[in-house]
């Protein structure tokens, strides 16, 4: 990945605000532009999830310093916004966390937000899309539109963390997440702690 170039975040209705939150975070230590788009939903879970009620708490909570030079912030229910078009170079997507909602209408190509249009322009752009579901039981049709998007050429990271690192806390589960999606992206981070061959977990 380039690292001039933005990365699309959008934050969905499904339960996980403070993976979106951690991303943004860890996104910002790492000097990269970010283009972000919020859904109503989204907005509503970062309410409830995390307290931050609107655009201006959430970039107190980032760093408001940091948030003025790497953010800009879109309306998901502009489909004419910049990142809409593929015409507009970015490192690609994520979706963190994704409804169910969200991955149906992006298997479908359905398009009918911000949200939508981007990540299907990342796909039909070849860009990476990583999209972080959190949803539990999953029922057929979630398994098949996975499959249709992974088929197409998006990335299912699911919100599962792991234990084998021995979290002692939420914030380190929260980070088991966020370090995965930025490997995928291409970032470089010292977000949790990765496993080394002597079977202990290592790192920061």
């Amino acid at each position: 990945m380039s690292a001039g170039l933005p990365v699309v975040i959008a934050v969905t209705g499904a339960s996980g605000a403070p993976y979106a939150v951690r991303l943004l975070e860890a996104l910002l230590a790492a000097q990269r532009t970010v283009w972000l788009v919020i859904s109503s939903h989204g907005w509503r879970l970062l309410e409830v999830e995390s307290d931050i009620r609107n655009v201006s708490e959430l970039r107190e909570q980032l760093g408001s310093s940091q948030w003025d030079r790497s953010v800009t912030i879109f309306d998901d229910g502009d489909r004419g916004a910049t990142p809409a078009s593929g015409s507009a170079l970015s490192d690609g997507m994520v979706i963190c966390p994704c409804s169910m909602g969200t991955l149906a209408a992006i298997s479908t190509g359905a398009s009918r937000s911000l949200i939508e249009r981007a990540a299907d322009v990342t796909l039909k752009e070849r860009r990476r899309l990583i999209l972080v579901p959190r949803e539990t039981p999953l029922n057929q049709i979630h398994l098949e539109n996975m499959l249709r998007v992974t088929r197409a050429g998006a990335t299912v990271l699911p919100a599962a963390p792991g234990f084998y690192h021995r979290p002692s806390n939420i914030a380190q589960l929260v980070d088991f997440i966020v370090a995965r999606v930025l490997d995928h992206l291409g970032v470089e981070h010292h977000v949790g702690r990765r496993w080394s061959a002597d079977g202990d977990a290592n790192g920061e």
